[in-house]
């Protein structure tokens, strides 16, 4: 854990957050500025700043948070019609918070190419 990582902090509850669904070892997050009707945050409690950091013993970890994703998709009924998942890397890709996560979205129809 970071004392100054915005989720790091979120998932120790010295922020409030809301959460659609938590275990030991992720939490996901409604993003606090949603980009489609369906906008989640698949967050690992253990902190990694970008994916350039992670490990390989975190491989599993990846895998899992995709998984949820699609659970999640599942559960908010949006995995039928259809739903994206991103994960950004550094600044110019448009990481703010540095602490790895997955954006799902969906709800909507999405265009491509995104951004």
């Amino acid at each position: 854990m970071s004392t100054t990582c915005l989720f790091c902090r979120i998932i120790a509850g010295e922020i409030p957050g809301r959460f659609l669904y938590q275990d030991e070892r992720f939490v996901v997050l409604q993003d606090v500025n949603p980009q489609a009707p369906l906008h989640a945050l698949v967050i690992p409690r253990k902190h990694v700043a970008t994916l350039n950091d992670l490990l390989p013993e975190d491989d599993g970890l990846v895998g899992e948070m995709f998984r949820r994703a699609a659970l999640v998709a599942r559960e908010h009924g949006v995995a039928d019609s259809g739903y994206r998942t991103v994960f950004n890397c550094n600044r110019e890709a448009g990481q703010t918070v540095f602490h790895i996560h997955l954006h799902l979205l969906g709800g909507r129809p999405l265009a491509w190419p995104p951004g």
